[in-house]
């Protein structure tokens, strides 16, 4: 099975991009939705981090208090990396899981949307990584559309990796400066060519050129089904 890891810091617009290639009828694998598992209530992690930082970041319902624990660890980074070791490798073996579950299913692509792409786990899982990326400026600009203020979105922005490390693991950059259109034609040069060295086929596909015509000419022949095969 053909893995995709799908990278890049807060705000780039890795989860869109995720999204696009979802779909695409490809299997999507999310880090912080199984973060949000892990860390709810009756969560796998919730007892290390009680233990690691104490009860003050439990909720009265058991359930982890993300705000407070938010505001401990952008001003600790020692405890930020605890608290991150804790989660991912919770998180991580939920992946692997995941991963099994789509290859017993005969599935020949899947894809991993990773905020943080640590080496075990995503980087040795993924046969093609992808780095999303975007100016910082625009990056603050979307952050602040979702709610958080500037400043707060500024600090985030300077405890993550640069995007030049982003980009130095990957296999592939996608900018995404521009509007969602701009975006999956992004996604398209970079990704379609390899999907269809592997064979795997897609759904959804806009008309835009060759390729696109010659993977909608195949969905007609071929029958396949609604997620890639």
């Amino acid at each position: 099975m053909f893995v995709i890891g799908v990278t890049g810091g807060i705000g780039s617009g890795k989860s869109t991009v995720a999204r696009i290639l979802g779909e695409w009828g490809i299997p999507v694998i999310d880090a912080d939705k199984l973060s949000s598992e892990v860390t709810a209530v009756g969560g796998e992690a919730l007892p290390e981090l009680a233990a690691a930082i104490g009860g003050r970041i439990i909720n009265e319902d058991g359930g982890l208090n993300r705000e407070k624990l938010a505001d401990l660890i952008f001003t600790d980074r020692t405890l930020r990396d605890k608290v991150n070791a804790i989660i991912h490798a919770h998180v991580l073996d939920k992946i692997g899981s995941e991963i099994e579950a789509w290859t017993e299913k005969k599935k020949k692509a899947v894809v991993l949307d990773v905020p943080i792409p640590v080496k075990e786990g995503f980087l040795d899982r993924s046969h093609f990584v992808v780095a999303v990326t975007a100016d910082d400026e625009t990056r603050i600009e979307r952050l602040v559309r979702r709610g958080l203020r500037e400043g707060d979105a500024r600090r985030r922005l300077a405890v993550q990796l640069s995007q030049d490390a982003y980009v130095e693991l990957a296999d592939a950059e996608i900018k995404n400066d521009g509007d969602l259109d701009d975006l999956e034609r992004a996604v398209e040069d970079v990704l379609l060519p390899e999907l269809k060295k592997r064979g795997v086929k897609l759904k959804n596909l806009p008309e835009r050129g060759e390729d696109a015509t010659l993977q909608e000419k195949e969905r007609d022949t071929s029958g396949s089904d609604i997620e890639a095969e």
